[in-house]
């Protein structure tokens, strides 16, 4: 396939598509690929193409619905290990293949890498159907972190492979889309992320919850938001959070999020507040109503919540990685260190921390930059992507047909 820059081309009208569309996490699941699906199904219906979605049944009273405008179609899953609340879908070639001779998409993308995914692009494969796909998560990378450092290798080169079964590949970000193609990645393209800026939004800063934090209107409220587990480099947060509080006696930690290390932390550190997992108008109120956001992750393809803390006029500290590195210039509207270089990072903290002026004036500008982020110019780049695959593919599919009634 050609490289094309589904950011920034334009085309004219487009027909409407049938998009089966297959992931192992949907909402109301917490987290940043749940969200960024979500918002990419509703971009396409809003734009007239038909959704197929195929997904694990979450519960056993999960039933499928069109309520939303799209189709839902519920797989077999089981829990993922050490991560409560998620599931991973069992295979189910046969099922799709059966499901997709009746009733053909144009397109099938496939958002995640589990034994689901892998079961779609064989069913697509099978009958000849054009098949995408997203990188969102660095499962690879994630094994360290569990114990199971062995597996690196192998979910790579697993991760490689299915993604090199598909037409396209699309990531969040230029930087990981270059990662991809150094490790022999094909055909990988770029689609970012956008924010909500009238759910997260300043206005929302709340003095009452600063006060059942325990801080006044002139304390230092430093957030962290995201799942409370390993490979979040919480320790970092922590780490950058006592050298804050050695020259702000008033600051105060809020993490907000849930996982395997919110309950060792919460008995080392009960001095922290911690909110757990917060949902809608509760989490923009929470993001609002904190001063300072830090943001180590070096394990994300992109990072919502460092768009979400900027949307919400927060001065953010993070690695120079994934979404800080597209969406921050340092000491602009935000601050950045080199990523892995921990001290550095304490010491952007500690600036941020002591000097309120420049803290605010980043904040300001954070806002600012979010406000050119438009969730509407994603979806448009997103639906480009899947109409030039399935033109890309129209041709051979012709010919196929024409040699299938020849014989």
């Amino acid at each position: 396939m050609k490289a094309v820059d589904f950011m920034t081309e334009e085309r004219g009208p487009r027909p409407s598509l049938r998009v089966a569309l297959v992931t192992e996490t949907w909402s109301p699941e917490v987290n940043g690929v749940a969200m960024t699906l979500g918002r990419m199904v509703d971009g396409l219906v809003a734009r007239g193409h038909c959704v197929q979605l195929v997904r694990p049944r979450q519960t056993k009273a999960d039933q499928t619905g069109d309520a939303s405008g799209y189709e839902e179609v519920l797989a077999r899953g089981v829990p993922i290990p050490s991560y409560q609340g998620l599931r991973f879908g069992l295979p189910a070639k046969t099922r799709l293949a059966r499901m997709w001779f009746r009733q053909r998409p144009d397109v099938v993308h496939v958002a995640t890498e589990g034994p689901l995914g892998w079961s779609a692009v064989s069913a697509a494969a099978k009958l000849g159907i054009p098949v995408t796909s997203d990188f969102h998560t660095n499962f690879d990378h994630y094994s360290q972190h569990y114990g199971v450092g062995w597996l690196k290798q192998p979910v790579s080169a697993y991760l490689k492979r299915l993604h090199n079964r598909t037409a396209l590949t699309l990531v969040p970000t230029r930087a990981m889309a270059q990662a991809l193609r150094d490790k022999g990645y094909r055909n990988v393209d770029v689609v970012a992320r956008g924010v909500d800026t009238q759910q997260f939004h300043p206005r929302f800063r709340s003095s009452l919850l600063r006060e059942s934090w325990g801080v006044g209107d002139d304390g230092l409220v430093v957030l962290s938001v995201g799942r409370v587990a390993p490979e979040k480099n919480l320790s970092l947060v922590i780490e950058a959070f006592e050298a804050i509080r050695r020259v702000r006696a008033d600051a105060r930690l809020v993490i907000v999020g849930d996982g395997p290390l919110r309950g060792p932390l919460q008995t080392r550190h009960p001095d922290y507040h911690f909110a757990g997992t917060r949902r809608g108008a509760d989490l923009a109120a929470h993001y609002a109503s904190a001063d300072l956001f830090l943001f180590p992750s070096l394990s994300e393809t992109f990072g919502n919540v460092t768009l979400e803390a900027m949307a919400s006029g927060l001065c953010v500290v993070a690695y120079d990685y994934a979404a800080a590195s597209e969406a921050i210039a340092t000491g602009h509207n935000g601050l950045l260190a080199a990523p892995g270089n921990a001290a550095a990072f304490v010491a952007q903290a500690i600036s941020a921390a002591r000097d309120d002026a420049l803290r605010r004036e980043l904040g300001e500008d954070a806002r600012l930059k979010s406000e050119s982020l438009d969730w509407e110019r994603i979806h448009d780049s997103f639906a480009r992507a899947l109409q030039a695959v399935v033109e890309d593919a129209e041709p051979q599919y012709e010919l196929q047909a024409a040699n299938a009634v020849a014989r």
